[in-house]
Formats: C-alpha cells, sequence, structure tokens
C-alpha cells in the first residue's frame, strides 16, 4: 500500500470522512449498514460469539436456519424491502463477499454458515423476481445479443462513456473508478464460477476469454492489476474493497448480479448471457473511456487498462459469440430464456446506474453516498 497523503475530495476539498483502512490482513473492514436488512447482517458477522462455530469441522454444532432468529428478522423485512434498494444491495453485497476476499475479522467459515445462506436466499428471491418482471420475457438469446452490436448513431445522453468523453471532468472519473472498482478489482472472478458447468465449445471459449482477463499467466497483467495501477494515477486508494461504503444501491446492484448469476448453478445460462453482454459492449465503450482519461491527463496507466479492453474485447466478443453462447445453447438449447435474461437483466441495472450517475454529474454534484477522498494522484 502506498503511504499516506493527505485526503482531499475528489474535487479538491479537503476531506473530513476518510474511510477506514483495511485490517492487518489485507481484507476490507465490514461496511456500516444502510437498513434493517444490512444491519441484521452486519451484526450476526461481526458477532464474536458467532465466529467459526460452522465450520465442517464441527458440524455437530450447526443450527437449524429455520428457527434461527436471523433468518425470521431478514425474511420479514425482505418482503417490504426495495429490491433495487441499498439496504436489501449491501445485505447480498456483504454475504456475496464471504465467497471472495471476505471482511477483517470475519472468520472464513462463516461462508457455509447455513443460516447466513438461508438469509441469502431469501434476500436473491427479491431481487431476481425484481429482475424477472422488469427484463422482457419476450426476447430470444439471438435478439438480445444483436441489440447490443448496434451502436447508436448519436450520443442520446443515457451514456456514461459518452458523457465522460465529451465533457466529464477528473473528478467525475475518479467517481467512476472508485464505484467500478468494486468489480474491476475482482474482474473476472465471478464469471470463472460458471466454468465447471460448462462443457465443449462454451467451456473452451470461456477459459480462452478468462485467461486473458486473468493476465494470461503475467500477473502484472491480470485485469484487476490493471485498473489498481489505474487507480494509482486517479489518486485512489487501491485496496480491495476499500470503497463499498460510497456505492449507492445502483453501482451494488451491478455487482451483485454477476454473483447472483455465478453461484447458481441453475443460473448458468444467466451467467453466459451477462458475460456475453459485457464483451460485447466493452469494446466501444473502452474507447470512449480511453479517450477521457486522454483528454483529462489522467496518467498512462489509467489510458492502459481501456485500452486494453478495446484491443482484447473486440476479440472476446467473437469467441462468446460464437463459441460460448452458440456452444451452450446447441448443447443445452432449454437455457436460451436464461440468456436472454441475463442480457436483459444486465442492460436494465446498468442503465439504472447511467441514469442515477448522469442526474448527478449534471447537477454538478457527487454520484456517491459522501464525497471522494483523493490521495494525490494527477
Amino acid at each position: 500500500m502506498r503511504p499516506a497523503a493527505p485526503l482531499t475530495t475528489s474535487s479538491g476539498t479537503p476531506s473530513t470522512t476518510p474511510l477506514p483502512l483495511p485490517g492487518p490482513a489485507g481484507r476490507p473492514q465490514l461496511p456500516r449498514p444502510q437498513g434493517k436488512l444490512s444491519a441484521a447482517v452486519l451484526s450476526a458477522l461481526s458477532s464474536p460469539s458467532a465466529s467459526a462455530p460452522h465450520s465442517p469441522r464441527t458440524c455437530s454444532s450447526l443450527r437449524t436456519p429455520g428457527t434461527d432468529p436471523l433468518l425470521t428478522t431478514t425474511e420479514t423485512e425482505a418482503q417490504h424491502a426495495d429490491p433495487y434498494g441499498a439496504d436489501l444491495q449491501l445485505a447480498l453485497y456483504v454475504l456475496y463477499e464471504l465467497h471472495y476476499q471476505g471482511f477483517d475479522g470475519v472468520d472464513d467459515d462463516r461462508e457455509w454458515d447455513p443460516a447466513l445462506l438461508a438469509v441469502r436466499s431469501a434476500l436473491e428471491k427479491v431481487f431476481l423476481r425484481a429482475l424477472r418482471a422488469d427484463v422482457p420475457s419476450s426476447v430470444g438469446a439471438a435478439e438480445a445479443l444483436d441489440g447490443l452490436l448496434v451502436e447508436p448513431v448519436a450520443d442520446d445522453g443515457t451514456s456514461v462513456s459518452h458523457h465522460l468523453r465529451r465533457e466529464g471532468r477528473l473528478w467525475q472519473l475518479r467517481e467512476y473508478a472508485a464505484l467500478r472498482s468494486l468489480y474491476h478489482l475482482k474482474e473476472a472472478d465471478p464469471h470463472a464460477w460458471v466454468i465447471p458447468r460448462l462443457r465443449g465449445r462454451a467451456k473452451a471459449g470461456m477459459v480462452a476469454v478468462e485467461f486473458d482477463e486473468f493476465g494470461a499467466g503475467r500477473a502484472e497483467d491480470i485485469h484487476a492489476q490493471l485498473f489498481a495501477d489505474l487507480m494509482t494515477d486517479l489518486g485512489l486508494e487501491t485496496a480491495y474493497g476499500h470503497y463499498l461504503d460510497l456505492a449507492p444501491a445502483e453501482a451494488l446492484a451491478t455487482v451483485n448480479l454477476m454473483s447472483l448469476f455465478g453461484l447458481h448453478r441453475s443460473l448458468r445460462g444467466a451467467l453466459v448471457g451477462h458475460f456475453a453482454t459485457v464483451e460485447v459492449t466493452s469494446s466501444p465503450s473502452a474507447r470512449r473511456l480511453a479517450d477521457a482519461m486522454r483528454r483529462t491527463g489522467a496518467g498512462p496507466a489509467a489510458e492502459r487498462f481501456y485500452d486494453e479492453h478495446v484491443e482484447a474485447d473486440a476479440v472476446h466478443e467473437q469467441v462468446v459469440r460464437r463459441e460460448v453462447v452458440e456452444g451452450l445453447l446447441t448443447d443445452e438449447p432449454a437455457l436460451e430464456p436464461d440468456v436472454a435474461l441475463g442480457i436483459g437483466a444486465t442492460v436494465h441495472l446498468e442503465d439504472r446506474l447511467a441514469a442515477h450517475l448522469l442526474d448527478a454529474w449534471r447537477h454538478d454534484r457527487t454520484a456517491l453516498r459522501a464525497p471522494l477522498a483523493v490521495t494525490g494522484g494527477r
């Protein structure tokens, strides 16, 4: 980690509310709750008395999920929660993170705590039900993919990358990078869950693309590392999960979607649809963001991250469409509605995030939950 530097907000004024630094093990701190659901989950995870009773080594101590007060509380609250709101999305994010890097002070064995898994299931049902209701079910996978391939003739005012290339300011690029860090610092990890659930062409194509995402054998070229380098150029903290407390619900939902699809074998088709959407739309968007980095003088590493995606994702698009998606649907044609759901849900949540960002920036205010602290940078 870099030596500490004076903290300022993204627009250059002093910050009085720096975020907590990661714990001794390099893991992020548990975030602040955003409502009753997230408070219940965070309270359970931070309770010393609940630490590590669910290890496979001590199976006799497992609780019965159906009688757990945590589950009773969250099931009741979930039925009345906004499926896209900060409370439910933060609770889901925290529970999903147990399957990635975890949190400082939270025992690794909590990943398989049956009560927490039951809570996660209750929250997922609310989230997935909303997605199915909001995403058109009459569109097939091929039609949904074809729609992604058509770039608008002109900027229609709803695109974040167009805005940032044309008129985005450096503080807006910093906010965008801070929010995207919740995914990009673990880039490609959620999609890797689907690999053992594929076979043949689909598996081979997926592994080929993931190999590139993970640096093609070179640690310094792992895309998560390239994004950390971008953040350094922008004067941002590169610690994993550092900006979780600043992320609005719209940003959390885009990351949770990947974990939702990735952690369920039954949603493998939806995960492939999400992956296809990311790869098909990435190259033109990355080109605009690279231009934005150059225009604002963000720095060479900031430019490199997006330049890398312009070239790589143009190739990945072809592999994903012809090998991963076509291969999957050849093997399992019944998964076509799920692939279409993955595409539609990704577009739906990205549109919600874009609307939130652009509304804030056009009114010259932060899109984050609090002003962004900056350490050095350009």
